[in-house]
């Protein structure tokens, strides 16, 4: 898939696959997430395979402006915590900053999903462990993997607010 003019790679052999969540309520949102998918693309070992349309969402638990936010699918060859600290440093890159928790954002990345393994650790938990109260994150993963989002999950997110924004041409959209 052309990325803002990038060529992705093929996977490479014995890549995982993992799912990403994407989201940002500061500055210029869309942006901001198009430079994010770019630079998961130039991960080392990693590949973009396909990105969610782009959805917008009141905050949860939070106060600020809307969220713009999208789920991506890669495949990596970066174990899961090498992963995480990529993602964090991306969000750093992009002045992410946590002044408190659940703060307005410039850029939030989560892994949601890597491959079919639950990790339960100080550092990590997949599945990510809010990822099933919130339809900004289950309706873009259901666009993309409608096996990983059960019917009964997204009944359980069915009275949030959330709009399609731009679909899936929104990283290609200038």
């Amino acid at each position: 898939m052309p990325l803002d003019g990038m060529t992705a790679s093929a996977p490479t052999p014995g890549a995982t696959h993992a799912w990403i969540g994407l989201g940002a309520n500061l500055g210029e949102r869309t942006a901001a997430l198009r430079q994010a998918v770019q630079a998961l693309a130039a991960l080392p070992g990693t590949c973009v395979l396909r990105t969610s349309s782009l959805y917008r969402s009141a905050p949860v638990d939070a106060g600020g402006p809307d969220y713009l936010n999208a789920v991506a699918e890669i495949a990596t060859t970066l174990g899961p915590h090498e992963l995480l600290a990529a993602l964090q440093a991306l969000e750093q890159a992009a002045g992410r900053e946590r002044p408190y928790r659940n703060a307005p954002r410039t850029l939030d990345l989560d892994l949601l999903l890597y491959g079919g393994q639950r990790i339960a650790t100080a550092q990590l938990t997949v599945p990510h462990p809010r990822m099933f109260e919130r339809a900004f994150v289950l309706l873009p993963l259901a666009e993309l993997a409608p096996e990983q989002v059960s019917p009964a999950a997204l009944q359980v997110v069915s009275g949030q607010t959330i709009a399609l924004h731009h679909g899936p041409a929104w990283l290609d959209a200038a």
